[in-house]
């Protein structure tokens, strides 16, 4: 009778633990971002962040929705655009379940702003639009480029471009 009431309370809880565990698989696609050194070099200086790197289909579906928490310095890369490479194209995002307002940069493939979104509206359905074809799109926080007086024809570096 003491055997049982051992093994029985002990197997409960390795069956309780392995039940709660998550999926491996999911646990890999919310794992943190890489994080990337990108610069803004405008009129008035070069802008140092480190900005995560959206480079797959799925993070660049989910880009900065969620996020209250992003950094004067921080921000989300969205290359290659579109993910997976290719020839540059048209751009568009919107800021359903994105909470917080953000800049969104579009970058030809040259490296240059074409476009730049200030302070979209969060949780907006409304489509924000590149206008011309792009390589890279890049989220920074509200506001942030007209603080760095950024500009169209800015030149945007990072690693790997």
């Amino acid at each position: 009778m003491k055997f049982r009431n051992v093994v029985l309370p002990l197997a409960l809880c390795v069956l309780s633990t392995a039940c709660s565990q998550s999926d491996p698989a999911s646990a890999n696609s919310d794992s943190a971002a890489k994080t990337i050194a990108l610069t803004v070099t405008s009129s008035n200086g070069t802008h140092a962040f480190q900005v995560e790197l959206a480079s797959t289909s799925a993070q660049q579906a989910k880009g900065l929705m969620f996020r209250t928490d992003i950094a004067d310095n921080g921000g989300m890369l969205f290359w290659p655009y579109p993910a997976g490479g290719g020839a540059p194209k048209e751009a568009s995002f919107w800021m359903k379940n994105t909470p917080s307002p953000l800049d969104i940069i579009f970058i030809r493939a040259n490296g240059t702003i074409a476009r730049i979104a200030e302070n979209t509206i969060p949780e907006s359905e409304t489509h924000v639009e590149s206008g011309e074809p792009v390589g890279a799109v890049l989220e920074l926080r509200g506001g942030r480029s007209s603080e760095l007086g950024s500009a169209e024809g800015d030149k945007v570096t990072w690693t790997g471009n």
